[in-house]
């Protein structure tokens, strides 16, 4: 899976994996699909992928969101864009709801993070979160339930501006 950057706003540094001087590393990664989607999929009646809902076979439903991760002594978020695993009736629910003004007062839905981040270890696949709807216009914000998971954890007590270079230097060099 790719994870495609976005806008940056950390100061710069020198890269320890290429050398060269980047002037700010992307605050925001995100995955194109749930880890479970096949290029193939896209030509089959019962999948569909969009930029935030995902169907596969009819049976499995996903949504687009994102977990967002406080930069410690700064006023910053790093983010990631990941999917969640939802069941149909929330899912249905989600969707029902999704132009409805005031659907950021809709309790959270229960889901399973179906995005493989490879920096992390053990694997993000199938950790449990909720799913917070937002205003419309913005994608749902995943809170990732409390465990001793380095992603939970960082989303708990946030990450230093040493670790925002760390993740950016290992997403974009390997």
């Amino acid at each position: 899976m790719t994870l495609t950057p976005s806008t940056p706003s950390v100061p710069g540094h020198t890269c320890s994996s290429c050398g060269a001087r980047h002037d700010e590393p992307p605050m925001h990664y995100a995955a194109p699909a749930p880890s479970y989607w096949t290029p193939e999929m896209e030509s089959e009646p019962d999948c569909l992928l969009s930029p935030d809902q995902c169907v596969i076979h009819a049976e499995h439903y996903f949504a687009r969101g994102t977990v967002e991760i406080p930069v410690r002594g700064t006023d910053e978020v790093f983010s990631w864009g990941v999917w969640v695993s939802l069941s149909r009736e929330n899912f249905g629910r989600m969707s029902d709801r999704w132009d409805t003004p005031g659907r950021e007062h809709e309790a959270p839905y229960f889901g399973w993070l179906s995005t493989e981040l490879p920096v992390y270890a053990p694997t993000t696949l199938n950790l449990k979160t909720y799913v917070h709807t937002r205003p419309i216009g913005e994608r749902p914000r995943v809170e990732l339930q409390p465990t001793a998971h380095p992603l939970a954890v960082e989303q708990r007590k946030g990450i230093g501006t040493d670790r925002v270079r760390e993740l950016a230097e290992l997403l974009l060099h390997g």
